[in-house]
């Protein structure tokens, strides 16, 4: 676990991978602030930071507070960020991730939500303007699936530009390109859907694009399977195992940077398939039932089972886990009331060893 490990062009230290997090403090104009950079840049030892979800579109913004990837200011403030980084000798990735229906226009500022399929979410959200019920998505079209594909493709190369390392495509937890892959949320009767490789379609689009866009050694996916999140349902394991298989099997002769997935059971069939079609570096979290410890981060990788172990509340409360993990010394306690608040409680005050 702390021996380097090569993702494309990087070279990372170690394999302790800071998953994305959700932490809503960009305000409304979804420009990383000064906050945001001391929050990341106190992370720079981990192995790489994956940046919290990042919009490629006003309409992809799925919850108050998130930072975008679309204006110029927001890519000024993601420069501050990457600098700061890699002042300290990290290297970060920025999340690209559409929410797809897991939004509203009181979120997205009057941009119509959209999804594969008309399927709401049965639920509420928050929103600018208070916890509304989710809307039902407007149904993409086959003609504008092309123009989603480029918000993904510009997205990452503003990241680039921005000076991130790379870009993560977020195909996890139930946004848009989850809503692809799994048949409770993609219901077409297009060349897009009815079948598990005409679900995993568009996710391969999308990939080949961006891969295209800015080099493939620059980028990497992370999936959910049977997640079962937010309304996206995967419950036929055969379906599942054809579904991912496809999208895989598609995916690999790219020549990604990684894989990363999510599962409950990150030493199980599912994940083994996965890695043995893909056949480049695994990234592996085992979800947000548990907290991931130390021991089971050691044994992930002491049996082989994934390249690096991406960790997420750990990395919350322990901006130094890297060391605490090292030479197994205690740990600070993440605040869960404070995950998705405004400031500095909860976000930059968690204390160093030593300091």
């Amino acid at each position: 676990m702390f021996s380097p490990l090569t993702l494309g062009p990087l070279e990372l230290p170690n394999r302790l991978v800071m998953a994305p997090l959700t932490r809503s403090r960009a305000g409304r104009d979804g420009v990383p602030g000064p906050l945001m950079v001391k929050h990341y840049r106190q992370r720079a030892s981990l192995g790489l930071i994956v940046s919290e979800g990042t919009y490629p579109s006003h309409a992809g913004q799925g919850f108050p507070g998130q930072p975008g990837l679309v204006t110029a200011e927001q890519l000024a403030g993601w420069g501050k960020v990457t600098e700061a980084v890699h002042a300290d000798g990290g290297r970060i990735f920025a999340q690209v991730m559409h929410a797809g229906r897991v939004t509203h226009e009181a979120t997205t500022g009057g941009y119509a939500v959209v999804g594969p399929s008309p399927v709401a979410i049965d639920g509420v959200t928050r929103t600018y303007d208070g916890k509304q019920p989710y809307p039902v998505p407007h149904e993409l079209t086959a003609a504008e699936l092309p123009l989603v594909c480029a918000e993904f493709v510009q997205a990452s190369r503003n990241a680039v530009e921005a000076g991130f390392d790379g870009v993560e495509l977020h195909g996890a937890n139930g946004y848009l390109l989850h809503e692809f892959l799994a048949p409770s949320t993609n219901r077409r009767v297009d060349g897009y859907g009815g079948s598990p490789a005409a679900r995993a379609r568009f996710v391969v689009e999308v990939v080949r694009a961006v891969a295209a866009e800015i080099g493939a050694d620059r980028v990497g996916i992370r999936v959910s399977p049977e997640h079962n999140v937010q309304g996206t349902m995967e419950t036929d394991a055969d379906d599942v195992r054809a579904t991912y298989g496809a999208l895989v099997d598609a995916i690999a002769p790219l020549g990604l940077a990684y894989l990363s997935i999510l599962h409950k059971d990150p030493a199980g069939d599912l994940v083994r398939l996965l890695r043995a079609r893909f056949e480049g570096p695994l990234l592996i979290n085992s979800g947000f039932g548990v907290l991931t410890t130390r021991d089971e981060a050691l044994a992930l990788m002491a049996d082989g089972h994934a390249d690096a172990v991406v960790v997420g509340r750990p990395a919350i409360a322990n901006p130094d886990l890297v060391r605490r993990w090292r030479e197994d010394l205690p740990l600070n306690t993440p605040d869960p009331l404070t995950f998705y608040t405004e400031g500095a409680r909860g976000y930059t005050d968690y204390p160093v060893l030593g300091h």
